[in-house]
């Protein structure tokens, strides 16, 4: 082969070969976006009332099981209150027990008969009518009737008032245990769905932590000591993403 030939044959190939890797680049390109972080919700910081009483509404995972009295996720939230308002100061009640349905909840609530002068009113309950196996019928009837008594312990403002979603305990060891892990977060996405729908039609403020609570399996430090309850790492999860909404309830 001519030598001049021989350079023309270099120069294609080497412009085929150019071709082919900038296909390559452009294809992995289009595969493998840029991650994209969506920016944190912040509130900005406006004093508030110089005394703030706040009550906490349902079962274990407001109480805190087998995690210690200032991990819980009230305690949480009143001491990052605490370190935000520094001339504030909180009072806090809970009203909650392991185990407790919506029915043991509004027992309760009837029986200690707690003042209508709270600043803020958090409300998580459902999860026990679910591992109970209760008629979801219940949970229909009484969750708004939940929600209407702690709006009237919130000084009669639904703004005063907060649900929380109900934690996924199939992402636990117990839950991975028990073999029906499906049927576990099928019965919480409904009485989910059902409060959320709630809440959005009623102009109640809710906030989801579920997600959180479905990382416990791969994420050990999520859940507490028992193997089923969250721990203080998962109730600081909580409490970051209730955070911006309770500031916007006592600013109002």
């Amino acid at each position: 082969m001519k030598p001049h030939f021989k350079q023309i044959v270099i120069v294609f190939l080497s412009i085929f070969l150019l071709s082919c890797s900038a296909d390559e680049t452009n294809s992995e390109t289009a595969v493998n976006p840029p991650l994209v972080i969506p920016p944190t919700t912040s509130v900005p910081t406006t004093p508030i009332s110089a005394s703030i009483n706040y009550l906490a509404l349902g079962d274990s995972y407001t109480i805190g099981q087998s995690v210690c009295e200032t991990c819980r996720f009230p305690e949480q939230l009143k001491s990052s209150l605490k370190s935000i308002y520094p001339q504030s100061n909180f009072l806090l009640q809970i009203i909650a027990t392991t185990g407790w349905t919506t029915s043991n909840l509004m027992s309760a609530i009837n029986t200690q008969n707690p003042d209508s002068s709270y600043d803020l009113v958090t409300l998580l309950i459902g999860v026990n009518n679910q591992y109970q196996g209760r008629d979801f019928s219940i949970y229909e009837k009484e969750f708004p009737q939940l929600v209407t008594k702690s709006i009237a312990l919130a000084k009669g403002d639904k703004k005063n008032v907060i649900v929380l979603s109900i934690p996924d305990y199939a992402y636990t060891p117990f839950g991975k245990m028990s073999m029906n892990q499906e049927k576990i977060s099928t019965g919480i996405n409904q009485y989910n769905t059902f409060a959320e729908n709630y809440c959005m039609m009623n102009g109640i403020t809710f906030v989801s932590i579920t997600d959180i609570t479905r990382q416990g399996l791969n994420n050990p430090g999520l859940v507490a000591s028992d193997g089923l309850h969250p721990s203080e790492t998962a109730y600081k999860m909580f409490v970051e993403k209730i955070l911006p909404q309770v500031k916007m309830t006592l600013q109002d």
